[in-house]
């Protein structure tokens, strides 16, 4: 048998994750409390759009992996990853379900066995919060007894250039030996591994990359709303300005930000900021009130293109095509389309929505899930474009709709807006 490998969390991080490693020929079992996840997975379902049903199957046939919701099927592990979600409660970070993974698993360490948290969080979470619950539940003590290090994940959901396996690795350990079996774990399922000296800079890094994207999205968002008003095209002039070879990184305009990631890690490294310096981290927090209210600003233009067309937000007929946060992708968790759903239904819109990726009962109650048509889009006052799926025909939906208001830029013609 081969070393054994228990993923805690069998999402858009983890199960990726589990089915390289049983390509690396790894024991794995996937740790999810969620019940169905687990019925589907040992059916060779999957509900994770950069995992398909055939390489599941093929974990499966392999004899080396299986689904479990009870932590007892992590016995005797050799290595554990965490990629359990880190949400925010009222503004503060929530570490219930690394918690609760860290006392589940803590009866099982074994000596030399090593523990790895790869889930979003602020500097000092592995050290000061995990570390102590494996060692009061185990009896044993990290580095003496058991490794521990923190490697953050980068999957981009959808991307089919940038996948686990060719996407460098940054990894941590809690000291010099648990660095060194971590960098040969992650050197058997990725091509490019990068240590750093300190689980606090791996955690840091994390933040920092979501926090570089969060601010600039937002500048580029504020910017898209003067630029409307200014009556200046802002796409033309960010494709002007994406052709400098140098100084100048590509960001776009959108309805806001959505995922796991976006809307809360800046969040996580202002609360750490503000708790242990006492300062306030002024660009997160003006990103975050930029893309908050994009929704919203979104909705306001969606007023207004009716108001042109003589007709009222109430009762007027809304397509919305999109619900996932991004393109590609059926993630829906923090989706800036779901709050611009919500906001045209409180003023009274009859909003339909279509999107190819997302299960339609994974979407909050009051959304009515359409099919993509020609009937649809002739049918609706406004055709409005939240999620831009290549799998969306946008030449149909220019030719058949009589308005569109386009947020991703991905239609033109006369009876087209763009955010």
């Amino acid at each position: 048998m081969g070393e054994k490998l228990v993923v805690v969390g069998q999402g858009y991080v983890g199960l990726p994750l589990a089915m390289r490693a049983v390509g690396a020929g790894f024991d794995v079992v996937g740790i999810d409390l969620d019940e169905w996840r687990v019925k589907r997975l040992n059916a060779a379902e999957s509900y994770v759009e950069d995992v398909g049903d055939d390489l599941l199957a093929a974990a499966h046939r392999s004899g080396r992996y299986r689904a479990s919701a009870d932590y007892a099927d992590a016995e005797a592990f050799d290595v554990c990853v965490i990629t359990v979600p880190t949400p925010l409660r009222e503004g503060v970070p929530d570490l219930r379900h690394i918690g609760s993974a860290g006392r589940s698993l803590a009866p099982l360490v074994r000596r030399g066995a090593t523990v790895i948290l790869e889930s979003t969080t602020y500097p000092g979470t592995t050290e000061e919060y995990l570390r102590p619950l494996l060692e009061e539940g185990s009896g044993l003590q990290s580095p003496e007894d058991f490794f521990l290090g923190y490697s953050p994940e980068r999957i981009d959901p959808g991307n089919s250039l940038w996948r686990l396996e060719n996407t460098p690795k940054v990894v941590s350990g809690i000291d010099e030996t648990s660095l060194r079996r971590i960098r040969t774990f992650y050197g058997r399922i990725v091509q490019e591994v990068v240590p750093v000296s300190s689980l606090q800079v791996a955690e840091l890094c994390k933040l920092l990359e979501n926090t570089f994207r969060h601010v600039n999205i937002a500048l580029v968002n504020e910017l898209s709303i003067f630029a409307q008003q200014l009556g200046i095209d802002v796409w033309e002039a960010i494709d002007a300005a994406s052709t400098k070879p140098f100084g100048y990184l590509r960001f776009t305009p959108g309805p806001g930000v959505g995922g796991h990631c976006l809307p809360i890690d800046p969040s996580y490294l202002s609360w750490k900021v503000k708790r242990s310096l006492g300062h306030n981290f002024r660009f997160v927090e003006l990103a975050n009130d930029i893309n908050d209210h994009m929704p919203e600003h979104v909705v306001h233009r969606v007023g207004l293109a009716l108001n042109r067309l003589r007709k009222p937000v109430n009762g007027s007929r809304v397509l919305a095509l999109g619900l996932a946060y991004k393109k590609n992708a059926g993630d829906c968790r923090e989706s800036p389309a779901i709050d611009v759903v919500r906001g045209l239904r409180k003023l009274g819109a009859d909003v339909r929505a279509a999107d190819p990726h997302v299960d339609c009962f994974l979407l909050p109650e009051g959304v009515e899930v359409v099919t993509f048509s020609e009937w649809e889009l002739a049918a609706a006052d406004v055709v409005l474009i939240l999620t831009d799926h290549d799998r969306f025909d946008y030449e149909l939906v220019q030719r058949a709709s009589a308005f569109v208001l386009d947020t991703r830029n991905r239609c033109g013609g006369p009876n087209v807006e763009r955010l």
